[in-house]
């Protein structure tokens, strides 16, 4: 009898594989212990690499705030965020998991006696095995969606639990206007949750009834039990009662309406139909929508869909006849035959509103003349005391700065420098600035050692008055070269942490750093701070090289103990980690603070929660013909309605030290964000005083304050509904289809003793180029009037110039546009800077410098100057020149504009050769000073250049002359000019 064992020649007790002569038998098919093992290890190193992968980005985030010391920020994020992401997540599950439990639980008998029961069959057999894991998996997935979605709600939640109250109430329902910025996000938020805990679990539940029976879509008899309908109706009726809420809370949703009204983009908060059709039809609708849930409700004792069904389609058609039909009527029948007198309540609210939250109700605005009075020698002393007109344009000369300061070719500068301002012995100066960064992309050898341990930062900064120039049209520097020499005070010139400085550094260790170019050579260096992480165990390298992508990081030799990471190295991102909560502006700036480069980080607090205010685009109004070369704007989708420049922050260019300062005590967005995040941010008189001489007002906020008073400078509604007196930005006229960007610029306004650091723009009418008005902040931080608007408006009824106009008039006029062409000789290229618009004793004063780059050459240089002033237009060399000419005074008191008194006319035509000789003597003079020009091009020389255009001129002028005097002779009468000899 066979053994039970035996299965055949290859069974149990058979051979099992082939063996050689003597040798071991082999296991076809089954792996072996050894295989077992290997594949187990393999799968549990695995799972420890995915897990330590997942592990790692939270890790290093938490180094990384270590090492700024903001662990709390951290700690205070991740902790919301995960005490969310678990409560409202098991609040999903369990709501699902219970209805789906309740409806198997209340499932009827089953009998198979049609074929959709027969055909459902099939699907409850083949869950049956699975279904406590179905229901586990089911609720699970739901929750993890829900609790992902919630988690990302934390701002939410931290404003609506330390919501400060603003001591403001909307007009219309009285509430705080911090019951709309923080409470009532909130409350929609759980509105909106607990509408999908409802839908989630109706879906599920009337599923899981379909699956056993207790709703019937084909079989005969009665459609649904009724403990399916009793079920399904207690949550019909809380889905009613929700929209009851929904309906309630749309009442103050009013109040944050947004909307086009003609030519005033974003209208927000209630209209007359509003109050007078929506508000109670809302009203009357909460009641409907509380009966009919009540009557859902009632289903428990009575069963039974009438009464329900009933309500329902009562409140549908209350919601259509109410909310709809009654509201139009209204608005067609009652606004529309008298619009302006209707809504003339509604608008000053929204006016009003809007001012107080964009801060620019107290704008002073007055009217001004646009033309002066005054005697020239008036308006030409009267310069100097009004403005040092700022002939640096910093989105020009950033070229110069680079060629001639660069030093070695992986150094940059911005392509749009800054505007400070730094003392001397006169008083402060603007000052155009900027810093020789790092730029990686240039090195001399591109490998991992050169691009993160040797070339890790930019050394100095490079600054130039704002208000002259040297002889040769270059800036004229205050500190420059390498290493620093100037009149900036000392200080740390290594920069680790700047605008450009993205990658990743590891210094430190035992790879010396490039620190700059010296006289002998490179000089090396090594990192003395503490801003990276360290790098101290396999652990953390570990862990960076999976968050950075990079795996040398793990086993290169370069790196030791004392090995540090640098990494989020830019001002903006190093200000929105520690303060997520904190909207950027986009032009962070450097200054030297008590021995340090600090860059100096303007943020804003913004809310979409104020009532009747207009909502504005920040990435749209901020952006103008410099944000391009700026870097980064503000981002696109940031929608707001109120802001303020509530913070100032400072990051160090060596440290990477992160400070955050208060800067409007009186700003309950910041309180609230105090109360979240306390410790973050420092009080306001914790700001020293020599941070405090290079704080400045913020271009970006101030971008969006004048985009504002294009329309809301006017005093009363209806101003505001004709849109009659409504402004616009003029278009840059030497950038094509941008806006003129605000300019820094220190001055003197109508009515102030002194000169002032301000910030400038101009404002036309809409769709027209003459100028409407002129308006300057002032933007010194240490002036008690810091934020203090001044508009100067222009009379409708005098034609002053616009911006556009200057710029047409300077291209249109002959002798100008002869010398440009004179200047674009060569295959030269002439560079406009900025157009700045003075007040000047009653009328406006323009001026632009002229920017000449020769071919050959890789920067401008400045050559001329532009100068308007009422209708006199001038071209010079200089600007002390142009304001001269321009005004009718030179610097001897003379007229240049008075001709010279012809010599005495004795009616005898001077020699002909005598003529010819001294034209063809300016036309020798001038072709050698042409060649004599090119020669000094093609050598750089831009001294002898200069001289070179100089005597070209002349010769020019020359010419010019003796031709309008042949042309006089060959008009004048024979007997005219002649004595009467009876005189």
């Amino acid at each position: 009898m066979p053994d039970r064992g035996s299965r055949g020649p290859n069974g149990p007790n058979g051979p099992r594989g082939p063996r050689g002569p003597g040798g071991p038998r082999f296991s076809v098919g089954r792996p072996s212990r050894g295989a077992k093992t290997l594949l187990i290890t393999a799968a549990i190193l695995a799972g420890l690499g995915i897990l330590f992968a997942m592990f790692a980005g939270f890790w290093t985030d938490w180094l990384w705030y270590s090492s700024v010391d903001y662990t709390s920020v951290y700690r205070t994020q991740l902790l919301t965020r995960v005490t969310m992401f678990a409560v409202f997540g098991l609040v999903m599950a369990l709501a699902v998991g219970f209805n789906v439990w309740l409806a198997h639980r209340l499932r009827p008998p089953l009998s198979a006696m049609s074929m959709e029961q027969q055909n459902l069959d099939r699907y409850r057999m083949s869950i049956a095995p699975y279904k406590r894991w179905v229901l586990l998996g089911v609720a699970v997935v739901i929750g993890l969606i829900a609790g992902g979605s919630a988690s990302g709600q934390w701002r939410t939640w931290l404003q609506w639990v330390n919501g400060t109250s603003f001591g403001e109430t909307d007009p219309q329902f009285g509430m705080d206007v911090g019951f709309y910025a923080f409470d009532y996000p909130f409350y929609r938020f759980l509105l909106g949750f607990g509408f999908a805990v409802v839908v989630l679990s109706t879906l599920a539940a009337a599923l899981t009834h379909y699956l056993y029976g207790g709703v019937r879509l084909t079989t005969p008899g009665s459609r649904i039990t009724p403990a399916a309908t009793g079920h399904l109706s207690v949550l019909l009726g809380l889905f009613v009662a929700l929209k009851a809420v929904a309906y309630w809370l749309d009442r103050y949703g009013l109040a944050l309406k947004s909307g086009d009204f003609r030519n005033a983009d974003g209208w927000t908060g209630l209209r007359y139909v509003d109050a007078n059709a929506y508000l109670p039809a809302k009203t009357i609708l909460t009641i409907i929508a509380v009966i009919c849930a009540l009557l859902f409700f009632a289903t428990l004792w009575r069963r039974g869909w009438q009464l329900p069904v009933i309500g329902l389609g009562l409140m549908v058609l209350s919601a259509v006849l109410i909310g709809g039909v009654y509201p139009a009527l209204v608005q067609q029948f009652q606004v529309r035959p008298n619009e302006q007198a209707k809504e003339a309540e509604y608008i000053q609210r929204h006016m009003e509103s809007t001012k107080d939250a964009y801060a620019i109700a107290d704008a002073e605005i007055e009217d001004y003349s646009g033309t002066s009075e005054a005697e020239p020698e008036t308006l030409r002393t009267a310069v100097g005391d009004t403005a040092s007109i700022r002939l640096l344009d910093p989105s020009v000369v950033s070229p110069a700065f680079q060629q001639i300061q660069q030093v070695r070719g992986y150094y940059q500068f911005p392509a749009t420098l800054d505007v400070d301002r730094y003392p001397t012995e006169n008083g402060d100066q603007d000052t155009v600035i900027g810093l020789r960064e790092m730029n990686v992309n240039e090195i001399p050898e591109r490998n991992w050692i050169n691009e993160h341990f040797r070339y890790t930062h930019g050394f100095g900064i490079v600054a130039a008055s704002g208000t002259g120039v040297t002889d040769d049209g270059e800036p004229a520097f205050t500190e420059e070269n390498l290493p620093p020499e100037g009149e900036l005070p000392d200080y740390e010139p290594r920069i680790y942490f700047g605008e450009y400085t993205t990658q990743y550094s590891i210094v430190g260790g035992p790879q010396q750093e490039i620190d700059y170019a010296g006289e002998d050579g490179e000089v090396e260096y090594s990192y003395t701070g503490d801003a990276g992480v360290e790098l101290d165990n396999w652990f953390k390298r570990a862990a960076y090289a999976l968050t950075m992508g990079e795996p040398q990081i793990l086993y290169s030799g370069a790196i030791d103990g004392n090995s540090q990471i640098l990494y989020n190295r830019t001002p903006k991102e190093r200000v929105e980690a520690v303060a997520p909560w904190l909207t950027i502006d986009g032009d962070p700036y450097p200054a030297v603070v008590d021995g340090r480069v600090q860059w100096i980080v303007d943020a804003y607090t913004t809310s979409s929660g104020y009532p009747y205010s207009a909502r504005t685009t920040l990435g749209d109004v901020t952006e103008t013909s410099l944000t391009e070369n700026q870097g980064e704007v503000i981002a696109q989708e940031n929608r707001v309605n109120y802001i303020r420049n509530s913070v100032k922050a400072t990051v160090d260019a060596y440290s990477g030290e992160v400070d955050l300062y208060e800067w409007d005590e009186n700003d309950p967005v910041l309180e609230t964000w105090r109360k979240a995040f306390p410790g973050v941010v420092s009080d306001r008189d914790e700001i020293s005083e020599e941070l405090m001489d290079h704080l400045r007002y913020p271009q970006d906020l101030f971008k969006v304050q004048r985009d504002l008073l294009q329309r809301y400078h006017v005093q009363n509604a209806g101003q505001f509904y004709s849109g009659s007196e409504r402004w616009e930005v003029p278009d840059d006229p030497t950038h094509e289809n941008e806006v003129v960007p605000p300019y820094y610029l220190s001055m003197r306004m109508p009515g102030q003793d002194e000169q002032v650091f301000s910030l400038t723009t101009t404002f036309t009418p809409l769709n027209r180029d003459t100028l409407a008005a002129y308006m300057a902040v002032e933007a010194d931080a240490r002036s008690e009037d810091y934020g203090t608007m001044r508009i100067l408006t222009l009379p409708s009824t005098t034609t002053v110039w616009g911006p556009q106009q200057v710029q047409s008039r300077f291209n249109s006029d002959p002798d100008i546009a002869e010398r440009i062409n004179l200047l674009r000789r060569g295959d030269s290229e002439v560079e406009y800077g900025n157009l700045l618009t003075v007040p000047l004793e009653g009328g406006l004063l323009y001026v632009e410098p002229v920017y000449v780059r020769g071919a050959g050459q890789n920067y401008p240089l400045l050559q001329r100057v532009l100068v308007a002033y009422g209708e006199e237009i001038v071209f010079e060399e200089s600007l002390d020149r142009a304001l001269d000419v321009v005004f009718g005074v030179t610097e001897e008191g003379e007229d240049p504009g008075e001709e010279a008194p012809p010599p005495p006319d004795t009616g005898e035509e001077p020699p002909a050769d005598g003529e010819e000789a001294t034209a063809e003597e300016a036309v020798q003079d001038a072709q050698e000073a042409w060649e004599a020009g090119q020669d000094a091009l093609a050598e750089g020389d831009w001294t002898a250049y200069g001289e070179a255009q100089a005597r070209l001129e002349e010769a020019l002028d020359r010419l010019a002359e003796l031709e309008e005097g042949r042309n006089e002779q060959e008009e004048t009468p024979p007997d005219q000019g002649q004595e009467d000899p009876g005189a």
